[in-house]
């Protein structure tokens, strides 16, 4: 924790949301409640992926936002991965529609699933250039690319921003504790490392995120905060679900008071670089004032060639780039393997030290577990394996 930090600690001696304030949007007042449902114009479905970004902006995920961005502020953040007053943002938060009617001005119930969620007051409604946002988020116009693929082929025509009054949480298979939850679960004064995966936790990922306490930027006082997310990723991965019964199960099975667990309804773009800065932020506001970046972190490979998008440190040189003014501090993920004579230690000591490193792909791994094949408790854990298995 530098004196930095410590001079921008709150009442409750944790770091403050991005921007000084969580910006919590749900309304408790019934008669307001009632006035902006009398004012609606339309109703619109919304996809999973769009749930994700709704909630976040109600529970202040994505503060300092109130709504979803106008016209001005999406090519600000697409263009300089900043709004209009300067403020870092990773991607753009916008909502999408095919709807040619919707006029500024107007007003949109916005359901999931069937479950009223928010109101979205329209300020700027445009058709956007979906290469141009491609070219500056992801640096390519590939449809190869799961999120270019995403922009060109799954959101509609038009982009919506306006001020958004939440209305409920999404009922989930995976219940997500708040911002203002998990700050609450926070020891104050405490450096707080969050740990950001997509896909189940192995014993190399629980060797990383309880080695990264130990980090030199990293104080005596600290925690780690598992915050795996479990909204939408890429075609191949194992869902949500899932994925949030691994966490679960590991949450019961490890009893340590320096780790702490949370769930993120957060939507995957596989954006690498732009996106380590969109986590950053997220986390930031979640209580965080460390992240863990790991090589080659939300990178993703061509659909056709297998080629990757980014360079293994693209993302952690951008992060540690942006991490200062974040009042944040970055933590190399180390490249920890198994040996038999040490267990998990660096492939650095491993190298020097001569000892036997035990490997076992991910391919490897998926094609034991869908054979029934004996799997390594070095590679993972037994009770996420049965989880897997059963699903």
């Amino acid at each position: 924790m530098n004196s930095q930090q410590e001079s921008k600690r709150d009442s409750k001696g944790l770091i403050p949301a991005y921007g000084g304030e969580l910006k919590e949007l749900i309304i408790k007042d019934k008669e307001l409640k009632l006035q902006l449902l009398s004012q609606v114009s339309y109703e619109h479905e919304c996809s999973d992926r769009n749930a994700c970004d709704i909630e976040l902006l109600m529970v202040g995920g994505f503060s300092p936002l109130e709504g979803f961005m106008d016209k001005e502020e999406y090519k600000s953040v697409i263009k300089s991965h900043r709004d209009t007053k300067g403020l870092l943002f990773g991607l753009p938060i916008v909502f999408d529609t095919n709807n040619a009617q919707i006029k500024e001005g107007e007003t949109i119930l916005l359901t999931y699933k069937k479950q009223k969620l928010a109101i979205l007051k329209v300020s700027s409604k445009w058709e956007p250039d979906k290469a141009e946002e491609a070219n500056f988020c992801y640096g390519t116009n590939s449809l190869d690319h799961p999120a270019v693929k995403m922009i060109f082929n799954e959101r509609g025509r038009y982009y919506i921003g306006g001020k958004v009054f939440g209305l409920e949480l999404p009922n989930r298979d995976f219940p997500c504790k708040t911002p203002k939850e998990v700050r609450d679960l926070l020891p104050a004064n405490f450096d707080v490392v969050a740990f950001q995966c997509r896909n189940p936790i192995h014993r190399a990922h629980y060797e990383l995120f309880t080695n990264a306490l130990q980090s030199e930027n990293v104080s005596s006082n600290s925690v780690v905060l598992v915050h795996p997310t479990c909204g939408p990723t890429q075609q191949d991965d194992i869902p949500g679900k899932v994925r949030y019964l691994t966490y679960k199960k590991l949450e019961e099975e490890i009893s340590n008071k320096k780790i702490k667990w949370a769930f993120l309804p957060y939507s995957m773009h596989m954006a690498g670089p732009r996106e380590a800065l969109q986590h950053m932020i997220i986390r930031r506001n979640y209580g965080c004032t460390h992240f863990i970046i790991g090589r080659d972190m939300a990178g993703c490979k061509s659909s056709s060639t297998g080629e990757d998008f980014y360079g293994p440190y693209d993302a952690q040189n951008f992060a540690n780039e942006c991490a200062e003014e974040l009042l944040m501090k970055t933590v190399p993920s180390k490249n920890l393997v198994y040996t038999i004579e040490k267990g998990y230690i660096t492939a650095e000591e491993a190298k020097e030290k001569k000892y036997q490193i035990m490997k076992l792909s991910g391919t490897e791994f998926r094609k034991k577990l869908r054979n029934g094949d004996s799997i390594p408790e070095w590679f993972a854990f037994k009770s996420v394996v049965d989880v897997l298995r059963k699903s």
